[in-house]
């Protein structure tokens, strides 16, 4: 480590979702003392120039989200290898599973002592189903073990689940993997607002549109429920996922007048006070999902699945309803009898305000990351 301030460098897949679930922390870090550097891929522009505008400097890499090409593979381990060798950072904390298996390796090829991965939630590589996911699961684990080699390497996950599956497998060292629950939520924020209770209840989806996020049971239960409730939807595409739901697809629904599509939006805390509930029918793999920490800081009851990650933050009949995956006639029921109940929702609701100040605020997911982050740092020296 240097005599000056600790070197940091963020290594994520693209700059979107560096932005929604890294940049705060980041920057959080640089008031902490740590000179922060960010590296994804450059292919968004958007979000890249938001990552510059922030003053955090930018090291672009070409780096696929979804990408498979051997040749192309290669050349992003190659470009993460020389960027560790020409910035030198003290420490390292590489986000999703691509900078996890191509920076670790690289980090062992520059001697990067310190090294932090995250695994926000599984994902298509390690839940998902057939051949291909298969075949990249078997591909993948050597990779991995030897990216997680080392005593200063340690990996973050988000839900206990998680955990214990990566060290059912042998893939983590019990000792190496560490507990942070999600990303963190400012709590000054994402406040309560009162309900409207003059109109329809509205029920809210919010997130990418992938078909394991559940939108399309989100669409069945707005198509069953029609007249009862007006069904929101924002979000965006993920084009080069497998599991993406075209924007079309959205518009279809909307022209059969079953919801509302509305885009993306990006005045969050707007979008929930004009909610009634939240309901995420997720079977993904998530972390721990961000809208669900977000709704619940935000006072509003959610619906979601018995999957690791989201109930994480649900508590069945304590701030939300939570149903078995893909049990249509359960999630209609819950999401039903929350539009029935105005008076158990705002309970729920308020429930999900205080587990979140309890135990999701930006605060005390920093505060535990900044103290992995110096423990291995002192061990570097």
């Amino acid at each position: 480590m240097s005599s000056s301030a600790p070197k940091l460098l963020y290594v994520v897949n693209i700059p979107r979702f560096f932005v929604s679930h890294r940049l705060t922390l980041a920057l959080a870090a640089q008031q902490a003392g740590f000179e922060v550097h960010v590296a994804t891929s450059g292919h968004d522009s958007e979000n890249a120039q938001r990552i510059m505008d922030s003053g955090l400097p930018f090291h672009p890499l070409p780096l696929s989200q979804h990408g498979t090409s051997p040749l192309q593979e290669l050349g992003t381990l190659n470009a993460i290898r020389k960027l560790y060798r020409t910035i030198k950072p003290d420490l390292i904390h590489h986000v999703s599973i691509k900078p996890v298996i191509y920076g670790g390796i690289a980090a062992k090829l520059t001697r990067r002592k310190a090294v932090v991965n995250a695994m926000s939630g599984l994902g298509y590589v390690f839940i998902g189903k057939g051949i291909k996911p298969s075949i990249l699961r078997l591909l993948t684990r050597p990779a991995f073990k030897f990216a997680m080699s080392g005593d200063g390497t340690r990996m973050i996950f988000q839900n206990p689940d998680d955990r214990e599956l990566f060290i059912d497998r042998g893939l983590v060292n019990p000792m190496k993997g560490i507990l942070i629950r999600g990303s963190g939520v400012d709590e000054n924020y994402f406040t309560p607002q009162p309900e409207n209770l003059d109109d329809l209840p509205v029920v809210l989806f919010a997130g990418r549109l992938l078909w394991q996020k559940g939108i399309g049971e989100f669409a069945e239960i707005a198509r069953r429920l029609k007249g009862k409730a007006r069904f929101v939807v924002y979000g965006y595409e993920e084009a080069t996922s497998p599991l993406n739901v075209p924007t079309s697809q959205l518009e279809a629904w909307q022209d059969e007048g079953i919801l509302l599509w509305g885009g993306r939006r990006d005045d969050m805390p707007n979008a929930y006070a004009e909610a009634n509930i939240v309901c995420l029918p997720s079977t993904y793999g998530e972390g721990v999902p961000k809208v669900l920490i977000e709704a619940a800081s935000c006072a509003r009851a959610c619906v979601t699945t018995d999957t690791p990650g989201c109930r994480e933050i649900v508590h069945h009949g304590v701030n939300g309803l939570i149903t078995p995956p893909h049990d249509l006639d359960k999630l209609t029921s819950a999401v039903e009898y929350l539009i029935d109940n105005p008076d158990q929702r705002q309970q729920m609701g308020a429930n999900g305000r205080k587990i979140v100040l309890n135990d999701f605020t930006f605060k005390q997911v920093a505060e535990e990351t900044f103290t992995l982050y110096r423990l291995l740092l002192n061990n570097s020296n």
